[in-house]
């Protein structure tokens, strides 16, 4: 069956399915190839006819994941230059009450930005299908924005601005503005939500000013304020870029009108020789801690304009105070980078303090962790403390930053998971879009995932988008998370204090 609806640009045309209408690939700005590649994003050219929208829109280019998480990270790529579009899915009958005004019976707004190391990812992953939202009364909505060297390389030309990935972000939101209540949603109150980059992109909008008013809550999984670049170590990774490409084709120095020559193939090439150069590098500290050892070469700038400063330091000094938030970690994160690879296995008691201490974690921190872990290997040991430097630490700092503050924060755990990855990063994503079919073939979940866990997180998710409150206490003083696992999990206070204390940031 059909469903049909209007857009500023022109109609689309979807289809329902079992009551839930879905448009895909919907364009919410022109194409970002030939003279507008580096530029900021444009609208798009409107349309005469009903766009057909029954299929997935083209999907950023990017390089393969690193060999070790490709099978555990698959993702489809579909070819086209539209990349800049998005996905809605919607009640059917929310469509048939178009004539209703903002705040007048709409539906509460859910906008996804995906994941990826701001380098690869896209709309289309099957685990991010909103059907299941739709279901529960939300308006879902899932993004494409640039990524790579695309979105992300600080270039010297005037007419390439820094943070283009995050722009398209914005221009999405934007179009959601002004086009959502066509499809039954409510304007003015839209959540962001994203995970690993996804996440970090939402606190960087949070600290974003063309960002602010366009969202009313934001939900950050995973990722919190790790990636934020100073512009000279951006500048570095780009000089890398160039040395990858070779040929001395760019000399001096790698710009927009250098780029925009070199061929896409060779230039997505490039972007993975920077990123597993700088993963090998002797000294990655060259590059800037925020520039994180390889895995994220291409991220965010405070670059003075769209990003006038750190995201940390925006929200500690009342960046977005007004937007309720609710952000957390999983349990066991670093498992996945660690486990995939192999890299577990050969971490040693005489290494683990030699690598701890290369991260900032003291004699103390590994004894207090080890102390914790009496049966746990020295690698078990040693992606604990990396879950807790590269995860959790950041997101309880945006949470503490944002304390006192007008709008209340809200702080999650997620505790499910099963050998060998445990409760890895990304692992709750199919929880929270209750989408547990598409997970059940994927060896860190398969088919025997809680429903219940499942049906409990996307609750909460649906609750804080329509109300701002996802059904346990705000994070104060007395630090109390809710912890997500099979059987109903629990609300606790300061859930491994110990641990996030005895950090020297701690």
């Amino acid at each position: 069956m059909d469903a049909v609806s209007s857009t500023s640009y022109g109609s689309v045309r979807g289809e329902v399915i079992d009551g839930i209408a879905r448009f895909l690939g919907i364009p919410y700005a022109a194409s970002p190839t030939g003279k507008l590649r580096f530029a900021a994003p444009m609208p798009p050219e409107p349309w005469t006819e009903a766009r057909d929208a029954t299929a997935f829109g083209p999907t950023p280019p990017k390089p393969d994941y690193p060999a070790p998480f490709r099978a555990l990270l698959a993702e489809e790529n579909i070819a086209g230059d539209d990349w800049l579009n998005l996905n809605v899915w919607t009640p059917q009958a929310a469509l048939a009450r178009e004539g209703l005004g903002p705040g007048n019976g709409r539906r509460p707004v859910m906008v996804w930005i995906h994941g990826g190391a701001f380098a690869n990812g896209n709309s289309a992953v099957p685990w991010y299908d909103g059907h299941a939202f739709a279901k529960a009364g939300v308006v879902l909505v899932t993004v494409n924005y640039r990524l790579g060297v695309d979105g992300f390389a600080l270039l010297p030309d005037a007419s390439a601005p820094a943070n283009r990935g995050l722009l398209d972000q914005i221009a999405a939101l934007e179009w959601v503005r002004d086009n959502i209540a066509g499809f039954g949603g409510d304007p003015v109150n839209v959540t962001i939500f994203g995970e690993s980059a996804g996440a970090m992109s939402v606190t960087t909008l949070l600290a974003m000013p063309r960002a602010g008013g366009l969202f009313a809550k934001a939900i950050a999984q995973s990722g919190a304020v790790q990636a934020a670049a100073d512009p000279a170590d951006a500048a570095l990774v780009t000089a890398e870029l160039g040395k990858a490409l070779g040929d001395g084709m760019l000399s001096p120095e790698v710009t927009a009108a250098g780029l925009a020559g070199v061929e896409l193939d060779r230039l997505i090439a490039g972007q993975a020789t920077v990123r597993d150069a700088l993963a090998t590098d002797p000294n990655p500290a060259r590059f800037g801690e925020t520039i994180v050892a390889g895995s994220m070469a291409f991220v965010p700038v405070i670059d003075g304009d769209s990003l006038p400063a750190h995201p940390l330091a925006a929200i500690a000094t009342g960046a977005s105070a007004q937007v309720p938030l609710l952000i957390g970690t999983n349990t066991e994160e670093f498992r996945l980078f660690l486990v995939a690879p192999g890299t577990i296995d050969t971490i040693t008691d005489e290494l683990l303090g030699v690598l701890a201490a290369t991260f900032g974690a003291t004699d103390e921190v590994v004894a207090k962790y080890r102390a914790n872990r009496p049966e746990a290997s020295a690698g078990d040991v040693f992606a604990a403390m990396l879950t807790d430097r590269f995860f959790r630490l950041p997101a309880l700092a945006v949470a503490q930053a944002r304390g006192g503050g007008p709008a209340a924060t809200y702080v999650y755990e997620f505790a499910w998971g099963k050998p060998p990855l445990g409760a890895a990063h990304s692992l709750e994503i199919p929880f929270v879009f209750n989408n547990l079919a598409a997970a059940a073939d994927d060896d860190i979940i398969g088919a025997d995932a809680p429903q219940d866990l499942a049906d409990d997180m996307q609750a909460a998710w649906v609750a804080f988008a329509t109300t701002a409150d996802p059904g346990w206490p705000a994070y104060d003083e007395d630090r109390q998370m809710r912890i997500f696992d099979a059987g109903g999990g629990s609300v606790e206070r300061d859930p491994r204090g110990d641990e996030r204390a005895i950090w020297p940031a701690g």
